[in-house]
């Protein structure tokens, strides 16, 4: 929210000198959080000046431009450069004419930019100056043509300074108001927490607006919701108001104008600026009808199924059976809250006016608002919560400016209101300090809780609180507690750490899961985050092992219509990360994610059609139905690695990244978890044939690894080689031991042998090491293959695996006799399992 400073003067007392640092560090004390000051940044002398004579001078460019005279000072008198009280200038525009009142930057002058304004020679002359135009100076995008001061329906001696006269010495403090602090959108919300922080007198502006002449008939309204979100109506107040015979051409007022550029809205008409002003002072959106364009009378109704409308922005939206829609005879003219139709929409040629100011159920609102990723000023307020008392107001408030800027005539309001009466909330003696951990007499509270508009009674024990109407978000004693510590001063309270209580610290899960990233980035690996959001062909690339039509949950709203799907698979994140990276020059990746994958079931329906309400704690039976609408959500952990995993450097050739290096970070994962990897050969439809490991822990196959189909690879704009991997980590850690134990450390000799097995070229070396291990028995320490020779001396249909094998024995040194029978045995049992044979 920004605020111009003379716009909150008005509302509460700023002692004369105050700077913007000041109202910051006022308003960042009570709680609401400075972002930045706004100025017009200009410098002066800028001054109104009027054209006394022109002549038009073609240039050889095809451009005509105007050598004129222009008065900046009286007749006589220096101006305020120190130069002649007339001025040539040169000017490249059209649209104005001798005798009109403009306004000139003189020399020493600054404007947006910085453009520093000085004398130049141009097109033959010396330009002592510039004349402006409306963007020039910062208030407004037009820049046809200079500003003259008649189309703002000002006419001010010449020589006057023109920054004060258009309101552009103004100067606006940034707000961020957080979301349970929609009062806060309005001047009159900021002027209030000012009052509260510096004890400044405030004076409310609903208070001042006049009444109007309630003599005319009201304008037909109903309003019918059959489908109330939660049982709560769509519409609670909703007012409307006519104002008759105005004139849309005449100007937007300087400082209108001024007021609404340094408040982020940009002026677009008279009509329209009016209702964003009063928006911007009170907090209550409101909006204007042509009323001749409208058949008919006015009803507030849920839309109808595939039921569109145009909105101001010219865009035809489908509309939800939950959006709030604002029709008249013919359809819909207006977006509940949000925003209104083009049909109906306030024009030059606008005569008379229909004036609507309501207030809706927020969760309406913020649905349609977030539905149709249409925000606007009016729906950040109502999602919020707009004071429900001042609809009326407001309305006033919007016709008197008509009458007073447009010339109309102001019929009266007309109110259709069911608002709920606030219950008390009951405060007991001592509540205060007991939550807060300092001390709060009876009357801090009490004129605390009075400060901010409660209606306070004494009951017995305590104090019974009705909030004011502006404050939706006191619904609970815990929120009156904040307000008296908030206007009591933060700092009265201390900064003490909590001790945690004892017993307490991370699942087995949590330290694991914290385990497996560390080994990743302590072996090289950067761990990123990706968004969980995917579409239908990369859930089904790498979310499918065969390629089969993969079940994926599709998000209601989703942000990107082009991934709209929850990921099955961690890997496209990484990918795309890699592309990224690759793309800015970084070449040699190890990258690794941690994070849930969604499993549908096929043919299943997930989420809830009954969602329970925000602000009651859901039972039991509520908590079970959320958890049986969520699908399977395990944690994966997934790597890739592509470029060179060793950079070439002085004595060491560059070695690539490949399977080898995921089948390393598996084995990785599994000292972290204690897990321990049975690595076979696999197959995935997006990985290379004979190039892919299946991953399975106690019999179980918990993951992959391998290279990409370079296909895949080049159609990523990666290498041909990328190695990935991805772990069901739920399921290792699962399966893992508990409690693994660790080895005892031999203290006698290690025999070392090796030995080499003839197989047919279809087993795989895993299966031929199992037996291996398996067959030697307990004397064997460690095995691993060294070698897998293919080619003279062996036959074709075959390979030749060589294993070292590592002996020891707990107890003895064992002899070289011992060892050998050991291997024997391990390689009888190969050869009994898999056909295996010593090579000679």
């Amino acid at each position: 929210m920004r605020v111009p400073l003379s716009w909150l003067a008005e509302y509460v007392e700023l002692v004369p000198g105050t700077t913007p640092e000041q109202v910051h560090a006022a308003l960042v004390e009570i709680g609401l959080e400075e972002e930045d000051v706004h100025t017009f940044d200009l410098v002066g002398p800028i001054v109104v000046g009027e054209v006394l004579e022109f002549v038009e001078e073609p240039q050889s460019n095809g451009k005509t431009i105007r050598w004129c005279q222009v008065r900046v000072a009286p007749d006589g008198e220096t101006a305020a450069d120190g130069g002649e009280a007339v001025h040539g200038i040169v000017c490249g525009a059209r649209n104005f004419f001798v005798g009109d009142k403009v306004v000139v930057t003189l020399p020493g002058a600054v404007l947006p930019g910085p453009f520093p304004i000085a004398a130049r020679k141009t097109y033959g002359h010396v330009s002592d100056g510039m004349i402006a135009s409306a963007r020039e100076l910062g208030l407004g995008e037009d820049h046809d043509g200079i500003l003259r001061l008649s189309t703002l329906g000002i006419d001010a001696p010449v020589g006057t300074d023109a920054i004060a006269l258009l309101g552009l010495d103004d100067t606006a403090v940034e707000l961020n108001v957080t979301p349970d602090r929609g009062y806060a959108f309005s001047i009159r919300g900021v002027a209030r927490e000012y009052a509260h922080a510096t004890g400044a007198a405030f004076r409310d502006p609903v208070t001042v607006v006049p009444a109007t002449d309630a003599a005319a008939a009201p304008f037909p309204v109903q309003i019918r919701d059959d489908a109330p979100i939660r049982g709560r109506a769509g519409t609670m107040v909703f007012t409307t108001q006519v104002v008759r015979g105005v004139d849309a051409t005449r100007p937007t007022p300087a400082w209108m104008v001024a007021r609404l550029k340094l408040a982020g809205i940009r002026s677009v008409s008279l009509l329209v600026d009016i209702t964003n002003y009063v928006m911007l002072e009170l907090g209550q959106p409101t909006h204007g009808y042509d009323l001749d364009r409208l058949q008919g009378g006015i009803v507030v109704r849920r839309a109808a199924d595939g039921e569109t409308i145009t909105t101001l922005d010219e865009k035809v939206r489908t509309l939800h059976v939950e959006d709030l829609l604002i029709a008249d005879d013919r359809g819909g003219i207006g977006i509940a809250g949000v925003m209104g139709g083009a049909d109906t929409e306030m024009s030059a040629s606008t005569t008379n006016v229909l004036i609507e100011a309501a207030n809706f159920d927020p969760v309406t609102i913020a649905r349609s608002a977030r539905r149709h990723k249409l925000p606007s000023e009016a729906s950040k307020r109502n999602e919020r919560g707009v004071d429900p008392a001042i609809a009326a107001a407001a309305s006033a408030r919007v016709a008197q400016l008509m009458v007073d800027l447009a010339g109309g005539t102001a019929e009266g309001v007309a109110e259709i209101r069911d608002v709920d009466e606030r219950s008390a909330i009951v405060l007991p003696h001592g509540y205060v300090s007991r939550v807060i951990g300092v001390e709060y007499s009876d009357a801090e509270v009490h004129d605390a809780l009075a400060e901010i508009g409660g209606v306070i009674t004494e009951v017995d024990g305590g104090l019974a609180v009705v909030p004011p109407s502006w404050r939706p978000d006191l619904t609970g004693r815990e929120e009156l507690v904040e307000e008296v510590a908030r206007l009591g001063g933060y700092e009265r309270i201390p900064s003490v750490l909590p001790v945690a209580p004892p017993g307490r610290g991370l699942t087995r899960s949590q330290r694991i899961r914290r385990r497996v990233a560390e080994v990743l980035a302590a072996g090289g690996a950067t761990e990123v985050l990706s968004f969980p959001f995917s579409n239908a062909d990369d859930n089904q690339q790498y979310g499918s092992v065969d390629g089969s039509p993969v079940a994926s949950v599709r998000l209601a709203n989703a942000l990107d219509a082009s991934n709209a799907l929850l990921r099955r698979s961690l890997l496209p994140g990484l990918i795309g990360a890699a592309k990224r990276n690759r793309s800015r020059g970084l070449v040699d990746l190890a990258l690794f994610e941690l994070g849930l994958v969604f499993l549908p079931e096929p043919g299943r329906s997930y989420g809830s059609s009954e969602l329970p309400a925000g602000a009651a704690l859901p039972n039991d039976d509520e908590l079970a139905a959320l958890n049986a609408g969520i699908p399977p959500q395990p944690r994966h952990v997934a790597a890739l690695f592509v470029g060179d995993a060793i950079t070439k450097q002085p004595g060491q050739a560059a070695v690539p990244a490949g399977i080898v290096d995921a089948l390393d970070a598996v084995r990785g994962v599994g000292l972290a978890t204690g897990a321990e990897f049975e690595i076979v050969q696999g197959s995935h439809h997006a990985l290379h044939p004979g190039r892919t490991a299946e991953l399975r822990v106690a019999g179980r196959t918990v993951g992959f690894a391998g290279e990409l189909l370079p296909s895949i690879a080049e159609d990523a704009d990666l290498p041909r080689v990328v190695a990935v991997l991805e772990l069901d980590l739920d399921a290792v850690i699962e399966l893992a031991d508990a409690q693994p134990e660790a080895r005892a450390i031999g203290t006698f000799p290690a025999a070392t042998q090796d030995l080499s097995l003839v197989v047919g070229v279809d087993v795989p070396a895993a299966v031929v090491a199992a037996a291996v291990r398996e067959g030697a028995g307990d004397l064997l320490e460690e095995l691993h293959l060294v070698d897998d020779y293919r080619g003279a001396g062996v036959p074709d249909d075959a390979k030749s695996l060589t294993f070292a094998l590592r002996f020891r024995a707990p107890d003895r040194t064992l002899t070289a006799a011992e060892a050998s029978e050991a291997k024997l045995a391990g390689a009888a049992l190969a050869g009994e399992r898999t056909g295996a044979a010593i090579r000679e």
